[in-house]
Parts: C-alpha cells; structure tokens; sequence
C-alpha cells in the first residue's frame, strides 16, 4: 500500500513540473472550452496554464453565445507581453487596425472581413478600419460562385501583403485548408462503388463536376445517362441534386469520377421482356453508320438494322440512300442478345412482305400435295394475292 501511495505521489509531482508545451506565435491548437466568464472563454490547450480567448470572439451578432463550455474550438496563439497565453478565433471581430495587420501577417493568423464591393481585378475588403485588397485568383470561389455573390458577406483570409498603404488579402489558401480537411475525413468512409448524395457545380463539353460534400469528382458525359448524350446541359442543370456511384478514388492526384447512370436501372435488364424476338415496335433513328442504322427503342437501348436489310433485295452503298437521321421506323426484332447488348432489327415493311411471301409459298406447297393440283404457278398467286390486297 505505501509503494502505491508514492507511485502515485511521484506520478503527480512530475505532471507538476514537466516541461510545459512551447507554442508559436500564431500557432494554431485544438482547445477544449472549461469556463466561461463575462469577459473570457478559458480553453484547456494541453499546457501547465489556460488559455485565454476574449468572449466577444465568440459572440453572434446579436450577441448571442455560438460555444459551450465542453465544446472544442480552434483558436491561435497570439505573442504577449504578459505571462498570459492569449488566443484568438480570428482578426476582425473588433478594433482592427495596421498594427493588428502586420502581426496576423507575421504570425499567420486569419482575418475576417466584409466583401464590400468589386473593383478592378478583385474586390475590397473592410476589416475594421483597415481597407484591403484580395484578387479574383485568389478568392477561393467555387466553379458556379457567382462574384456578386460574395458582396456583403463575411469571409476569413490570410494576409499576404501588408504595407504602410497597402494590404492584400487571401482566401484561396483557407478554402484549400478547408477542402484538405473535408477530404481527409472522407477518406475514411468513402469507397468505390458507394451511392452518394451531390450537388452539379459546373457544366462542361465534356461532362460535369459533382460536389459531394466539400469535394468536387467529375461526371464524365459517359456516365451521366444510359443513352447518348449530345448536350451536358440538356440532362443536367447547374445546382442540381443528384445520386452518383463512385467510379474511381484516386485521392494522391485529387481525382475523383462518379457515374449517375449506374445510379439508374439498366434499361438492358428488361430488354428481353420489352422487345421479343418477332415483335414490331416503333422507334427513331438515332445514327447511320456505313453498316447499317442504329434506331433507338427505348432510354438506353439502340438497335441496329445491318445495311443488308435496307435495300429491299437491291444492293446499297450506305444507309442514307433509304434512311435518314431522326426518321421515326417501324421496325421488327430480329435477334436479342442481352449479355452482348445488342438487338438486330430489320425494317417493318420488308419484313411482313417477306412473311407474307413465305406464307404464299407455303399454301402453294400444299396444294401442290393435294392432287388433282389446281392450275396457277406460285408467280401467279403472288400476284393475285397482292392485287387482292390492293
């Protein structure tokens, strides 16, 4: 028992005396709030002392309270001539001034300020009674952000210039901090083949960027609808929700690509069942290509009549001499192979020619079996079979 007591004794006196943890000016820490007071908030940052953070800091603007006392916050060191360990959320929340400039610019430390109008080449920001500067390259906006947008808002930047006469500002790099920091969380939960929650953020030639919640993947025209898709803009709109399938994870190059149309069932599952062997059906031709013409039956499902099928007996050299693009058919299911994809059509009107000679050839067969046989060749029963139909 008295071995325990002074294990204990000397396990408490060495917490008392060790070394305490030197921290930088401006250096940033994760500090959970103990107390707070009409004028403080003190934060446990894993050294020997508190630290202090002024309350207004944490103020909303109708003075409200936005922290508790447990919540974990991320605040910055700021140098002291005191032996206080002063901190701060930010620069700009109070009386700012050049002073207050130079030193979060010495010390990294972020700024807050108010967009207060666009000029030439990027906009002007008020941080207290300091007027500063932040370029459009360097306003961290997202592909579909319009530049009014920002106007009248609040944002958070770093200084990277800070003179007698000028400042200049930076959110790029605060955007880029955030967007490392969603992505490392994502990391841990994503994987290829998950079905997500998105947002279309910009619309392109070849296909569109998806925001999953802080990062962006692209959608490849390819992937966004089972049939082929001629314009973005005609399936997509910007600000759309969508569901994706993650295609492909590639976080070392910041490469993410997704698939909409996996999100969708395969029109190619019921194919089959849609469109049996022998049935007729309706549809458009979608594409003439030197062997023949694809017509489209249904979202997704294309069908292809060979150029063999499309003369009528007399040879073609393409399929536009009897067909055009966005004619609507008749057309009539010659084969369905459902694992390859493909459905082999032939036009309508050829096809129930050619089954109603058949059925001719086969009435003058049996009558040729039924003696006495009747006079007439089969020439001349497929004439009068025709002229009976006209």
């Amino acid at each position: 028992m008295e071995d325990h007591k002074e294990e204990d004794f000397e396990s408490l006196l060495n917490q008392e005396f060790k070394q305490p943890v030197r921290l930088e000016p401006g250096q940033a820490v994760e500090a959970v709030i103990v107390k707070i007071s009409s004028e403080y908030v003190f934060l446990n940052v894993g050294t020997k002392g508190e630290g202090l953070l002024e309350r207004r800091e944490v103020l909303d603007d109708a003075g409200n309270l936005i922290v508790q006392e447990g919540d974990k916050i991320r605040a910055y060191y700021l140098p002291s001539n005191d032996r206080e360990m002063r901190f701060t959320v930010r620069i700009g929340s109070g009386s700012v001034g050049t002073a207050q400039m130079r030193d979060a610019k010495a010390n990294g430390i972020p700024v807050e300020g108010m967009v207060a109008k666009e000029v030439k080449g990027g906009f002007e920001i008020k941080i207290g009674t300091v007027r500063a500067f932040c370029p459009f390259s360097q306003m961290g906006l997202a592909r579909n952000e319009d530049r009014a947008s920002v106007v009248g808002r609040s944002l958070i930047f770093k200084v990277t210039e800070c003179g007698d006469r000028n400042v200049v500002l930076s959110r790029k790099a605060i955007v880029e901090a955030e967007r490392k920091e969603k992505a490392q969380g994502l990391k841990e939960t994503l994987k290829e083949g998950m079905r997500v929650q998105g947002r279309v953020t910009s619309l392109q030639k070849f296909g569109a960027f998806v925001d999953i919640g802080g990062v962006e993947g692209l959608l490849p025209v390819s992937e966004i609808a089972w049939s082929r898709t001629e314009k973005v803009e005609d399936k997509l709109s910007l600000g759309q929700e969508v569901e994706v399938v993650i295609k492909k994870l590639d976080w070392d190059n910041d490469r993410l690509s997704f698939s909409l149309k996996d999100a969708l069932p395969d029109p190619w599952e019921r194919a089959a069942e849609l469109w049996p062997l022998g049935t007729y059906h309706t549809g458009k031709v979608s594409r003439l290509a030197p062997f023949g013409a694809f017509v489209t039956l249904g979202e997704g499902v294309d069908g292809l009549i060979h150029i063999s099928k499309l003369g009528a007996g007399r040879r073609i050299a393409h399929p536009k001499e009897v067909i055009s693009e966005g004619q609507d058919v008749e057309v009539r299911v010659e084969g369905v192979d459902v694992a390859a994809r493909k459905l082999s059509l032939s036009l309508a009107s050829l096809s129930r020619a050619a089954e109603e000679d058949a059925q001719t050839l086969k009435e003058y067969q049996d009558k040729a079996a039924r003696p006495p046989a009747e006079s007439g060749t089969l020439a001349d029963l497929l004439k009068a079979k025709r002229e009976r139909k006209d």
